[in-house]
């Protein structure tokens, strides 16, 4: 589904990525672990064509997308939700669902499916209400729905547990299992806390200063070689 090939990215003289190279199959969970600072969010960004790379080659369903723009990225199936969320706070939670949709034409962008209510009940209580007036656990909620909306192939995930409550990321964890069971898209984790990786990524990958230090299969996750890397 998705294949990574020796990506390096810049911010001006600082080698921010070198030489990341990933993979993630249709029906995987595959966890992008490491520190705050490592790099981790602009490979996201790099992924998702929010920003550019230096050098190396993104592959999408066999596909290069090395240099396709954000939306190029979105409407062949991939989705992103970003560190913080991103939600439209002056739009309603409808109108928020909506604008995943965007991408779509006709009576496919205007109709919600209510597989978005079943995975996320709160939503619909909400309809009406501002994305602003939401719990930070609620609008990530609604970024993800709003992101499952597109009916992605790929879905980027970044921290989506960052200044959770544990109720919610039990909610959030309930999904993600839901979504790598059903086996109908691939999943990129992005994530800083261990245990919520290691329950639902089939593999890992684990960065340290813009590079991959440690990499394996989900029973591999407990080493203590990958601990010590994301240890503060």
């Amino acid at each position: 589904m998705l294949n990574v090939s020796e990506v390096n990215q810049y911010y001006g003289s600082s080698h921010t990525l070198r030489g990341i190279s990933l993979s993630v199959e249709k029906g995987q969970c595959l966890a992008l672990l490491g520190r705050n600072g490592v790099g981790k969010t602009t490979l996201l960004k790099c992924l998702m064509g929010v920003l550019p790379t230096a050098s190396g080659k993104v592959m999408f369903e066999g596909r290069d997308v090395t240099k396709l723009k954000p939306h190029e990225r979105a409407s062949l199936g991939i989705a992103y939700v970003p560190q913080g969320r991103e939600i439209f706070a002056r739009l309603t939670v409808e109108e928020n669902l909506l604008m995943g949709m965007a991408t779509k034409s006709g009576k496919n962008a205007s109709v919600i499916k209510d597989e978005v209510y079943e995975l996320f009940p709160v939503l619909k209580e909400m309809l009406g209400r501002r994305g602003g007036d939401l719990s930070g656990g609620q609008q990530q909620q609604l970024a993800i729905a709003r992101a499952l909306l597109a009916e992605p192939k790929l879905i980027i995930l970044d921290e989506p547990t960052e200044g959770i409550q544990p109720s919610i990321i039990k909610d959030i964890e309930r999904v993600i299992r839901m979504l790598r069971q059903r086996g109908d898209m691939a999943i990129l984790l992005c994530e800083q806390y261990f245990d919520f990786a290691q329950a639902l990524a089939d593999k890992f990958i684990v960065l340290s200063r813009g590079e991959v230090v440690a990499a394996g299969s989900q029973d591999e996750m407990n080493s203590e070689d990958v601990k010590r890397h994301l240890a503060v």
